[in-house]
């Protein structure tokens, strides 16, 4: 058989409950909706750390944030960036013979302003230039930025300083990128496609996919709150209705546009005549609470924010249909590579061909964790003496339950607390049930799991584990 092609789409801030098909958000989404009856998918995929660039570092490594260097977005005011010693799938992929490439937000580089308050390449806030050379972890063609959300007016660099200014919706135009691309291939190829929207600002998305829906006809979701919306680490605010309702109307607005963009990736393949011989996967790097629980983003441990749609089509190999097992962040490398007969260096990921060709349960469960990350709150911790790597909160996510030991972001000792959620008995979350030890098998195997976890990568919390 000849080496499969590999298209990875990848959105920010796109939840599992966001495409219609799942009757949760009332999107409208006919291209993820048919693609999942196409596919093989999972309602267990799990963003192991909700924030992009740890997602980012783990999805391409197979390793945890700790061991990636990367534990917080990589931003201003800390030295955080991909350890780029650590071999990617992209590496894996050349060794291969493939052709790599990718496209759209990458948010792995230290941002250029942590360098040089003037930046050749004109680079603000958390953006950055990422030169040819190592730090593009083997991806041959390259048509990215570091991070920035200006979506109708996007910016991207090639192989030089000099920025590429574009009007135009960033979606549309990287899938102008990518159809290119694939249009070009005489070899196999992989390309990563990554796809900010439908990442705030919500209000930043055409209009014509803004009046497919009427904020005053949408329903919310049961858990939300319209007294206390805000970050889960930031003082909340109120927030009327109405904003709420103009929120979520333009964040669906935006997943329907990704969806149009990604009918057209599909139909370039058939027009080609490569779709039976290319794996598409489409995925996300975490999900957005829009107001369930009374927060906004992400970094927090409800599904919300953790569970991302995770779909793999290629025809010719692996049989459509919804497998149950849970697969995290670090899975997806390992997976793929397997999958594509592509030898890799041992990872922390787990290998889910297997579990993806038959169908069946994969991983038991899946380690979930964020740490404080704020620069001016990660100074408080040093100025105290307190390594805010042991705070935040760690926790493990089965097909039923997700266990919970929080420490909070907060510079002060205090005592770990530990809770659970049944996810079939209490889906939306709202009833978090108190962990004690020996009161149940599963839970306390749960419990054994996320101890392996914190041991396994180093992680300073496990001291705080009880």
């Amino acid at each position: 058989m000849k080496q499969p092609n590999l298209i990875y789409i990848f959105a920010d801030q796109w939840r599992r409950h966001a495409i219609s098909s799942y009757n949760q958000d009332p999107v409208i989404t006919p291209n993820f909706d048919e693609f999942i009856r196409e596919s093989a998918h999972t309602k267990h995929a799990i963003s192991c750390c909700p924030l992009c660039s740890p997602h980012r570092s783990s999805l391409l490594t197979g390793r945890y944030p700790l061991e990636t260097g990367v534990w917080t977005n990589c931003k201003v005011g800390l030295d955080v960036e991909l350890d780029t010693s650590i071999k990617s799938i992209a590496d894996y992929l050349n060794d291969a013979g493939y052709k790599t490439g990718y496209i759209g937000k990458w948010h792995l580089d230290l941002p250029e302003l942590n360098k040089s308050p003037v930046p050749l390449s004109g680079a603000q806030g958390w953006d950055a230039f990422t030169p040819p050379g190592r730090g593009r972890m083997g991806f041959e063609y390259w048509y990215s930025y570091g991070a920035m959300d200006n979506h109708l007016s996007p910016h991207y660099w090639e192989d030089s300083h000099e920025k590429i200014h574009i009007n135009q919706w960033s979606p549309q135009h990287e899938t102008d990128k990518a159809i290119d691309f694939i249009h070009r291939q005489k070899s196999p190829f992989a390309l990563f496609v990554s796809w900010n929207p439908p990442h705030n600002p919500y209000d930043v998305v055409p209009d014509k996919y803004r009046s497919l829906y009427d904020k005053d006809k949408i329903k919310l979701r049961d858990n939300v709150l319209y007294n206390s919306i805000g970050h889960h680490t930031d003082p909340k605010e109120a927030t009327s209705q109405d904003e709420l309702l103009t929120m979520t109307r333009d964040y669906y607005a935006a997943v329907t546009g990704i969806d149009e963009q990604f009918g057209r990736i599909l139909s370039t393949l058939e027009v080609l005549d490569i779709d039976e011989n290319t794996i598409v996967v489409v995925s996300s790097d975490h999900g957005d609470m829009m107001g369930s629980h009374g927060l906004i983003g992400k970094h927090v441990w409800y599904e919300e924010a953790i569970n991302i749609p995770w779909m793999i089509r290629w025809p010719c190999k692996i049989n459509p249909g919804e497998f149950s097992g849970v697969i995290n962040s670090v899975d997806q490398m390992p997976t793929l590579l397997s999958l594509m007969d592509v030898p890799f260096d041992p990872v922390s990921g787990m290998d889910c061909s297997d579990n993806l060709l038959e169908l069946s349960p994969s991983r038991h469960s899946a380690f979930i964790h964020a740490y404080p990350g704020r620069a001016a709150v990660v100074k408080s911790f040093k100025e105290k003496g307190l390594n805010n790597l042991s705070y935040g909160w760690r926790g493990v996510r089965n097909q039923r339950y997700t266990l919970v030991a929080d420490r909070g972001y907060k510079p002060v000792e205090v005592k770990t607390e530990y809770f659970y959620y049944d996810l079939i008995s209490d889906p939306l979350q709202v009833s978090p049930m108190k962990y004690q030890k020996n009161e149940s098998e599963i839970l306390d195997e749960m419990y054994s799991e996320l101890m392996s976890y914190l041991e396994s990568t180093n992680d300073p919390f496990v001291v705080h584990m009880s």
